[in-house]
């Protein structure tokens, strides 16, 4: 089996440096003893946690200057962490988590790179059996919504895991899915607003997605 490729990289944040291990690109693949795969996880699909995607540098951006003080944080498929990471940065209350195998040992290594405190990581689906993760102020994540499949599989997760008032902040760029997913959010008595983001300086193209906020 070849070695996987990695790429170091760093990324600001207003006068903070983000270090970050990823996958050097989407080609990689390395699934020892087929762990990924008895998840479900197939070949195509195992690389993408280990890049930076556009809806994750939104993320994380829109991270750097959210209002934290005082609020337990859930990042949810949260794949290489980078919202996590600027969240620790900050000092926040921030845990993650993600289905995929190989991205608690990324996470707890870019942690490490960046001098942080460590970040609790769960691996978990969101259709699995209620875990000890408990219940946050606010829940992120970016690029959630593949299929039509998850977004109620999403909706109910978040649900699950909220605050009676709670946020929620999901960074989508416009796999068709975010309609049917804010109307299941409004029937779980969340309200909804979202913002078009066009081209921020950040991004080397213009962002096609929104960023869909949820209150209750």
């Amino acid at each position: 089996m070849s070695t996987l490729r990695l790429r170091y990289q760093t990324i600001e944040f207003g006068d903070e440096d983000i270090h970050l291990r990823t996958l050097r690109d989407k080609q990689q693949f390395q699934d020892v003893d087929g762990v990924a795969e008895g998840l479900g996880i197939s070949s195509a699909a195992w690389p993408l946690f280990g890049v930076v995607w556009a809806s994750g540098r939104v993320l994380a951006e829109h991270m750097s200057a959210f209002e934290i003080a005082g609020k337990r944080i859930l990042e949810v498929g949260c794949g290489i962490g980078l919202a996590s990471l600027v969240l620790n940065s900050r000092h926040a209350n921030i845990t993650a988590t993600d289905y995929h195998p190989e991205v608690g040992g990324f996470l707890r290594e870019n942690v490490r790179i960046n001098g942080g405190e460590a970040i609790p990581f769960e691996r978990i689906g969101w259709e699995d059996p209620e875990g000890e993760l408990g219940l946050f102020d606010l829940i992120i994540g970016s690029d959630l919504l593949y299929e039509r499949s998850h977004v109620d599989a999403l909706a109910g997760f978040i649900d699950q895991h909220t605050q009676p008032s709670c946020e929620v902040v999901i960074v989508d760029p416009g796999r068709g899915q975010h309609a049917r997913f804010s109307k299941a959010m409004v029937a779980l008595g969340y309200s909804h607003a979202q913002e078009r983001l066009g081209s921020p300086s950040y991004l080397p193209r213009p962002f096609n997605g929104q960023i869909l906020s949820y209150l209750r």
